[in-house]
């Protein structure tokens, strides 16, 4: 990487050899990363970008809304005729059912008092609400879609995806036929409450790598996942390896100030996990736009755009002023918790909304001057 901006990823390997294709990353960030995204979507696909996706990357709450997608990514065909109104009822649609559900506090509970664990029972709401009983192996061959997870165990990043399912320490299972609702309970783990959750391998499932230095039981036979934020809260990784260009929705909560924050151990865990994750999605936030800002000669430059829930939508020349977005209001949305917590149809409309609008901003700026004025929110009572 150039001296002049630093390496948005966690490990100090070099790039791979870049695709001058077009990759997508959706942020963790609970229920309101996952409608904020379904916003994003919706702008990409009538601003043609989603058809041209060679890779969609994606963490926790990201991950519900590219794992649906994903799913049913051969019913809509983005760029096809009518595929805008199949992505709102084959992939809105049913998401926003999901949101419409308390998962994390319910799964607690059951979890608690009755057989099986928490993470089995989020991935049995995720089964029966968007996935039924596909595997990794019912994802598009093109795009690729890489579900991310945190390996507690090798300390990097475990990639469920349709060839492989591993990472570069411990290895890679080929041709994986795990459940997707596990894939995705496993990257929206979020600790401490709803992790960890492990996955076991049969005997010989890891196939033999030269370069994996954990290549040993325990870690080939039972692995030990939390949310993919952990590492990778931007879903990054995957995707700024192998191409130039890149789409970063960030759809991560802002920190807010606590005069006094609480002194019990589980309270004050949490917030501390929050303190790091904040520190780290800032300096991740600070490198991709450096990247996207470099002189495009430099080592290690991108073209793209970034975008996130909490940012002024001013700050994008290209803003629509047919989608107004008050300061205080975008606010509010990016302060909703980072749950799997019931949220009401205005907050799911607004949420949504604010994704499209700011997707939009960003793209007409940074990536697309020419594309044209959207004529008004997807849901335009509720506005922002």
């Amino acid at each position: 990487m150039s001296a002049s901006f630093p390496n948005p990823l966690n490990d100090a390997d070099g790039d791979d050899a870049l695709d001058d294709g077009e990759a997508l990353c959706l942020s963790g960030g609970g229920y309101r990363a996952m409608l904020f995204h379904l916003g994003v979507l919706w702008r990409l696909e009538q601003a043609g970008v989603l058809a041209r996706v060679k890779r969609v990357s994606s963490v926790s709450g990201g991950s519900i809304t590219a794992a649906r997608l994903a799913l049913v990514w051969g019913e809509v065909r983005p760029g096809s005729p009518g595929a805008l109104d199949r992505l709102v009822d084959r992939v809105v649609g049913p998401v926003r059912a999901l949101a419409g559900r308390t998962l994390d506090a319910d799964a607690i509970v059951g979890g608690i008092l009755l057989p099986g664990s928490i993470g089995d029972r989020v991935a049995a709401a995720y089964r029966k609400a968007l996935f039924g009983d596909a595997t990794l192996q019912d994802l598009p061959d093109a795009p690729r879609f890489v579900i991310n997870a945190t390996n507690v165990q090798s300390g990097v990043l475990w990639r469920f995806s349709k060839p492989y399912m591993g990472d570069y320490r411990v290895g890679r299972v080929m041709n994986p036929d795990l459940s997707l609702a596990t894939a995705v309970a496993a990257s929206s783990a979020f600790p401490p409450v709803l992790s960890p959750i492990e996955i076991d391998l049969p005997a010989g499932a890891v196939a033999p790598d030269p370069k994996a230095d954990l290549q040993r039981e325990p870690f080939t036979t039972r692995v030990v996942l939390a949310d993919g934020g952990v590492y990778d809260n931007m879903g990054l990784e995957t995707a700024w390896k192998h191409y130039r260009t890149l789409y970063v929705s960030d759809g991560g909560a802002r920190m807010r100030a606590e005069e006094e924050p609480k002194r019990d151990w589980p309270r004050h865990a949490y917030r501390v996990l929050d303190l790091i994750d904040n520190q780290v999605r800032a300096l991740r936030k600070r490198s991709v736009i450096a990247a996207f800002t470099a002189d495009p000669a430099s080592p290690g430059a991108r073209r793209g755009a970034y975008w996130g829930i909490g940012t002024p939508v001013e700050r994008y020349a290209a803003h629509s002023a047919r989608l107004p977005c008050p300061a205080d209001a975008v606010a509010e949305l990016a302060a909703v918790p980072t749950r799997l917590k019931r949220l009401d149809d205005r907050t799911q409309e607004r949420l949504v909304n604010w994704g499209y609008a700011v997707s939009d901003a960003a793209l007409r700026t940074h990536v697309d001057a020419a594309l044209p004025d959207p004529a008004g929110f997807p849901y335009p009572a509720s506005r922002v």
